[in-house]
Parts: structure tokens; sequence; C-alpha cells
């Protein structure tokens, strides 16, 4: 099964198809889509040439030679895929791919993109999976998802957020590394995720590691109130403040489950920052307040976020709750690749 194009779901969670495979659940805005990790991955194209039949591996995979006639369209380039692909896989030394087709389609101006993907080891069935690379040469379109494309994919998305995202962080002020957690306090991934969270505070010094709301009313009703409160705390006593209450809220978490026990557990929450309750529950009712967290809400839509907890690594989402060691590599390796220093 090739499983870096597979989205997987596991207790409702939906991990893009270029994300790395990791078993990472969430809290998701939308209900879950058909589980698609099941199903076959596309077949190459039946012309100009068909898809060979990938061996059994005992070691790295050795693909079909590309044939020439298999590169009817235009665009885009093969060094770009590449480039694409290399953004997307290349924090894994053990993941290797070969571009067999990039192919005119019936849309004008639409490409479909066919590759060959293994590993090293040969522990994985090498195959075929395919893509289909928009008119704009921006997006590309796997299964129902869009993702962004090119050679530099997650450029965009960096920029939005060193423009818009505002909340509370960690680490340095400079933004040539920014890691912005998407987050909701009455979901317990996003409490679980936080362990996650200290450890890369603690890796990376040279990070700005941001907590940005994002409430998702219609499963967690408490969100958006404990999200307001936080804004205020965080306005009020400055960023340590607002991490201590937010330890405090997830510590709680269960006491969001009704109304009286959420106010209970946000004052409390508070207090452990050092605030007065009544002066942050007055900020909270302020229209700007709620503003605040329409914006963060807004932003985590505009990016393309439907679940959390979500890590948001200069433009590039991974799932904050994914094993740490593959984190770390890939925030290394995006790191790298935007050629900012780490010591």
């Amino acid at each position: 099964m090739i499983r870096p194009f597979a989205r997987l779901l596991s207790a409702a969670v939906l991990i893009a198809l270029f994300l790395p495979v990791v078993q990472a659940v969430a809290q998701q805005q939308v209900p879950p889509a058909p589980d698609s990790s099941a199903q076959q991955a596309p077949a190459a194209p039946a012309e100009p040439a068909a898809e060979p039949s990938a061996p059994t591996p005992a070691a790295a995979p050795v693909f079909p030679k590309p044939d020439p006639a298999s590169f009817t369209a235009a665009s885009p380039t093969k060094e770009t895929v590449d480039a694409f692909l290399t953004a997307n896989w290349g924090f894994d030394e053990s993941r290797v791919w070969q571009v067999e087709a990039i192919l005119k389609t019936a849309s004008e101006g639409v490409s479909k993109v066919v590759i060959y993907l293994g590993d090293k080891s040969g522990k994985e069935k090498p195959g075929a999976i395919a893509f289909f690379v928009m008119p704009d040469g921006k997006h590309v379109i796997s299964g129902d998802t869009i993702i962004p494309f090119g050679e530099h994919p997650f450029a965009e998305y960096r920029q939005m957020l060193q423009d818009r995202a505002d909340g509370p962080y960690r680490g340095s002020a400079s933004k040539d590394l920014e890691i912005v957690e998407f987050a909701d306090f009455q979901c317990p991934h996003c409490k679980e995720a936080q362990a996650n969270m200290d450890k890369l505070v603690a890796e990376f010094p040279k990070a700005r590691i941001v907590f940005q709301l994002f409430p998702i009313a219609a499963i967690h009703p408490q969100a958006v109130r404990a999200a307001e409160y936080g804004l205020c705390v965080n306005q009020l006593g400055g960023s340590s403040a607002f991490f201590q209450y937010a330890a405090a809220v997830f510590d709680g978490q269960e006491g969001l489950a009704n109304t009286d026990g959420a106010t209970l557990t946000i004052n409390s929450a508070v207090v452990k920052a050092g605030l007065d309750p009544e002066k942050v529950a007055a900020c909270a009712a302020t229209p700007e307040i709620k503003a605040r967290v329409d914006a963060s809400i807004k932003l985590a839509i505009d990016i393309g976020i439907d679940a959390v907890p979500t890590l948001v690594v200069n433009g590039r989402e991974i799932p904050a709750n994914a094993p740490y060691d593959t984190l770390k590599k890939i925030v290394e390796f995006q790191a790298k690749l935007d050629g900012v220093s780490l010591q």
C-alpha cells in the first residue's frame, strides 16, 4: 500500500495526503469523510503506456524506465514535480520515487502526474500513484483534497501566517522559523499534544512557537469561551500568564463538559495565571475579543485546516500529536529547506 498518499482516519482524524503517515488523532470541524486509506492508489494511465506490475521488493526498488511518450503536458516540468515531492517527502531518507508521466487531460490546463513510489529498504511494495495539477500551477487535487503545489509549495501559507498569526508565543521573536499550533481547549487530543509542544519549545529555542486559537464550537460548546478568556489573560498578563492559564485549562479539561463546570475551570485557570477572574470576564465580553477569536478561526479555515490539533511549520501542516521524533525530523528538514539556522 502506498501510504504517503493515503488519508488516515482514526477517531475522526483527517490527515492531508502529502503529510507523513502517522498514528495521530484529532477533532474535526466537519464530519469525517469515508476512509480513503483502504482504497487502492490511483493506477497509472493505460495510455500511452500501461503500468508495469511492481515486483515484490527484496531491496531498494528499481523503477521502470519512463517512456518519453508519457510526458505530453507542457507543465508542470519534471523538475518542478521533483522539487514539490522533495519539499513534502525529503525529510524521510528512506523514501524514493520516480516521475513516470506528466500527461495532458481532457480539461484544459489540468495535467495528470504519475509517479512510482517505494522505500530503500524494500519493506513496502512499490507502486504507482497519481494526482492532478490545476491550471494555476499552484494546487494539486488528489482524491477530494486540494494541496499547495510548486517548487516552494508552503511559501504562500508561510507568508499568510507571518502576517496574521497573532496568538501568544514562546521562544524567539523572529518569524524565520515559525511553528503555529492550532488548538481547541476542549479537544482531548489537543491536551495530549501539549507534551509534544513542550518538547519543541525546549529543543528549538530559535523557533517562534505560537498558540493560535481554533475553537470548534459545533462539538465543543465551551471552547469559544475558554479561548476568549485566554486572549484576555494574554492581554492583561502577557504570554507567560497565558501559558499558565492554558496548562490549567487543559489539566481541568473534564470540567468544560457543561456551563457550570466551565465557569469553575476557567476561573480557576485565571487565578492560577495570577489574574482577577472578574477583570478577565469583563475583557472577554467585549466585541474586540470576539472579533479576535473569529479572526483566528478564519485564519485556520483560510489555510485549509479543518481539524485540531494541527501544527504549521513555516507553512507546512503536520498533525500536532504525531510521534515526536517525526515532528522533530520535519521541523529540522523544513528549517534546512528554508535556509534557517538552528544553531
